[in-house]
């Protein structure tokens, strides 16, 4: 590991500034759906259409209040992809805030974590919505990628 400054070092392992600093208690959510595994691993689909649908959405249930939230995301495919990543919070009112929307390059096995995302005060969190593909860029059909969501406190 490069040397790090001890700053940074907190930042990168997730650790808290002050007094007796610790290192944030995380949880990974489960998929909707997903048969209770918490990493789940798609390829990127064509479009949808009239009679299909495209499994660019993977939804994250949130079963309890978490102060923040991080989105892993690792390629499984055997050469380099760039697509387009789009992350939401989804709350019980049926709203939706964007957390992240970025066209990610991703190198084979090669992982990234997004986050942490502070939770929206006042606001309850019942998933979390990642999506993986775009009509905007037809060239990312046929990636694999594994993706997992976390909840932090």
């Amino acid at each position: 590991m490069p040397f790090l400054t001890p700053l940074l070092m907190a930042a990168t392992l997730g650790l808290t500034a002050g007094a007796g600093a610790a290192q944030a208690s995380c949880t990974f959510l489960l998929p909707v759906g997903g048969g209770g595994q918490p990493v789940v691993e798609k390829r990127i689909s064509p479009p949808g259409g009239l009679f299909t649908r495209s499994n660019w959405n993977t939804d994250f249930a949130v079963n309890r209040s978490f102060a923040s939230y991080r989105i892993h995301l690792q390629s499984a495919s055997s050469n380099q992809g760039v697509f387009p990543v789009t992350a939401f919070l989804r709350f019980t009112d049926n709203t939706e805030f964007r957390l992240l929307s970025e066209n990610v390059t991703l190198q084979p096995e090669e992982r990234r974590t997004f986050g942490p995302f502070p939770a929206v005060p006042g606001r309850r969190t019942n998933l979390v919505n990642v999506r993986v593909g775009a009509t905007t860029m037809p060239g990312s059909i046929g990636f694999s990628y594994r993706v997992s969501v976390e909840g932090c406190d």
